[in-house]
């Protein structure tokens, strides 16, 4: 097997393992996106850490945990099509295109996605579509999605996303609760929401009309 570059406490693949990412395919598109593309230059040989890093315009790209967990979570296949809300670097986007059939992701910053359209062109990756503007209230041109991912901390679950979730679809979603955040698996079934709390969180807040204001 292909290692990650090596951690602290051994390979970066082994201490994602032992940690419960065990997904062979989500370990299999970890390997082959090469994530520190998606890092700035000053900040390259962390790019393996699991701590967010910056990446300009008061934004950051998650941990290397935090993408795996949350890409584990939403229990993909190649048939599926995503939504992204909030593309940011790019790099969960490149991921998602390597499981799913294709990926529709929203930045609310030009300069953000257009760097992001830029990298992945530069990788040959064409299944994912960008779209500026407002995450928090989706896309309802191709609606509905299969699966939902949104990367920035939110107060609730949208209502506009929940709504363009197929039905037995799953929303991976940081929520801010009593001043801490956490990650959620949300579930539609019957047209009703169940939700799961799997992990603490540490993300920008999500902004717009059905997120926070700034």
């Amino acid at each position: 097997m292909v290692n990650f570059k090596n951690s602290a406490d051994g390979t970066v693949e082994q201490a994602l393992v032992s940690k419960g990412v065990t997904d062979k395919n989500v370990l299999y598109a970890l390997r082959i996106v090469p994530r520190e593309k998606f890092v700035e230059e000053p900040l390259k040989e962390l790019s393996y850490t699991g701590a967010p890093l910056p990446i300009g315009h008061n934004q950051t790209i998650s941990g290397i945990y935090t993408v795996a967990l949350m890409t584990q979570s939403l229990c993909l296949n190649k048939s599926h099509k995503i939504l992204e809300i909030g593309t940011g670097s790019g790099y969960q986007a490149a991921i998602l295109s390597t499981l799913c059939t294709s990926v529709f992701t929203i930045e609310r910053i030009r300069d953000l996605s257009l760097k992001a359209r830029d990298i992945l062109g530069k990788l040959n990756i064409h299944n994912v579509t960008f779209i500026i503007g407002d995450g928090t209230i989706g896309f309802k041109e191709y609606a509905p999605y299969d699966r939902i991912i949104v990367t920035a901390c939110s107060p609730d679950v949208p209502e506009a996303l929940f709504a363009q979730l197929s039905e037995g679809g799953i929303m991976v979603i940081p929520l801010e609760m009593s001043g801490s955040q956490n990650i959620f698996v949300i579930e539609k079934k019957n047209g009703k929401m169940y939700s799961n709390n799997i992990a603490p969180a540490n993300f920008v807040r999500l902004i717009g009309k059905n997120g926070f204001k700034s």
